[in-house]
């Protein structure tokens, strides 16, 4: 498939007229597919694509486009001289574009990747119907290898592979009461997938008992990291890209101009290294291993796109053009996971959100409720589950004046949309105690 991708750039490169310039950029998967439902086998099947996009430079002026590719060189090359047809008829009648800005000293890289997935994927179906056995497990099964690459016109050629596997699951108890978890890495651990379904059967059982409503006001919390991992994730809207920053967008704005911090504890990265995902982007650029955002409660750097690296004359970092993380890491704690229903004390035990959004972006306000299992705590001991409750709280107080403790233990969690493909977006992410968190009803 690597082969076959710069065999492609190399007739890319034949296809330019006069002084025209080409970035391209490679997709493909190889992908099985199992969703469950009440604890059997729905559907299952295997996914194969590749797909190529092209941008084509003539000075300032450039349009892109792409394709799907067959493997069938006759058919591929084909299509490919058809788009590369269309987008240089194109050109003339664009404007000149004024940001536009892609790599021309030549860094090639390859990532071949190691394939740790199991090779009898029947094994894993039969663990994960063991873990559903008795219960009403649903949930959906994605692994296999992810490919990336990047071409241009000036012989640059980078290659990324990785192999992954992502379990999207829930034990459903009834109406709105489920447990939801998810396991995902490079290895399957059958140990840890057994202590996911214990945690999770013990949590199961809280949600027969009749759930409660407790009446709005401030309560100490426990993020699990999948909650805590959305809180943070809305962060990528808008709070680290350069272009937000400078337009006095940013949900950020107090940490960047009026010194406002969160808790020492918390350091926010981009962190690319430990990600599934390429460490280029669609322009050429490398990405470094890691780009400190927030340093021990501080702002610390942006994501600098190439195009915002061109209009505001800054060097780019290599973020994408949506400037958003794409392997976002917050830095574990000091509190022992083990330990977190007693740091709890009495409160609310919360492992997921939904409907979250911004309520005041200019004091990073968000809103959001709280769902599936979300259990109230005593004296350390679990007692009953919630109700759905909503939430109104700012980051400055849920990781900054309010942040308990976070947790060691870290867990990975990939981000599993298949729209289009499989995503490689990332996070690795600790729990987090918070006291006075504010639920408006």
């Amino acid at each position: 498939m690597q082969e076959y991708f710069y065999q492609l750039a190399d007739r890319l490169t034949a296809l330019l007229q006069g002084k025209e310039i080409y970035t391209c950029t490679f997709d493909a998967e190889e992908s099985d597919f199992v969703r469950f439902n009440r604890s059997a086998v729905r559907q299952a099947g295997t996914v194969t694509q590749r797909s190529l996009s092209v941008n084509l430079i003539d000075g300032q002026r450039h349009t892109h486009g792409g394709i799907s590719l067959s493997g069938d060189w006759e058919e591929d090359h084909a299509h490919l001289a058809t788009l590369v047809t269309n987008l240089r008829a194109q050109l003339p009648y664009l404007p000149d574009d004024p940001h536009l800005l892609y790599a021309t000293e030549v860094h090639s890289s390859e990532h071949a990747g190691e394939n740790r997935l199991p090779e009898d994927t029947n094994a894993v179906i039969a663990s994960i119907l063991d873990a559903g056995r008795g219960r009403d497990l649903v949930g959906i099964y994605a692994a296999g290898g992810i490919h990336d690459g990047f071409a241009n016109s000036f012989g640059q050629r980078n290659w990324f592979s990785s192999y992954s596997y992502n379990f999207d699951w829930s034990f459903y108890h009834q109406g709105d009461k489920a447990v939801k978890c998810a396991y995902a890495g490079l290895v399957w651990n059958p140990s840890e997938f057994a202590h996911k379904v214990a945690t999770a059967t013990e949590q199961l059982a809280v949600l027969a008992q009749p759930p409660r409503t407790i009446a709005p006001g401030r309560y100490r919390v426990y993020l699990a990291p999948a909650a805590l991992a959305d809180i943070v994730g809305l962060l990528s809207w808008g709070g680290f890209g350069l272009k937000d920053h400078r337009t006095k967008q940013t949900v950020l704005l107090k940490m960047a101009e009026e010194g406002a911090r969160l808790h020492p504890a918390v350091t926010i990265q981009e962190n690319i290294a430990d990600g599934v995902g390429a460490n280029f982007q669609e322009a050429g650029f490398i990405k470094p291993d890691c780009v400190t955002l927030i340093a021990n409660g501080a702002f610390r750097d942006c994501l600098v796109s190439p195009r915002s690296a061109k209009e505001y004359g800054v060097p780019t970092n290599g973020a994408s053009g949506g400037e958003m993380p794409d392997a976002l890491d917050v830095a574990g704690g000091s509190l022992p996971e083990s330990e977190v229903l007693r740091q709890l004390d009495t409160g609310i035990y919360i492992n997921n959100v939904w409907y979250l959004n911004y309520s005041d972006r200019t004091a990073c306000r968000m809103t959001g409720m709280t769902r599936f299992a979300t259990l109230w705590v005593e004296n350390g001991v679990i007692q009953a589950p919630l109700n759905v409750m909503r939430f109104d709280e700012t980051l400055y107080r849920m990781l900054g004046e309010n942040l308990v403790g976070l947790t060691a233990e870290r867990e990975l969690i990939l981000d599993s949309s298949t729209y289009g493909g499989r995503s490689t977006a990332s996070s690795r992410m600790p729990g987090a105690v918070v006291k006075d968190f504010t639920f408006t009803l």
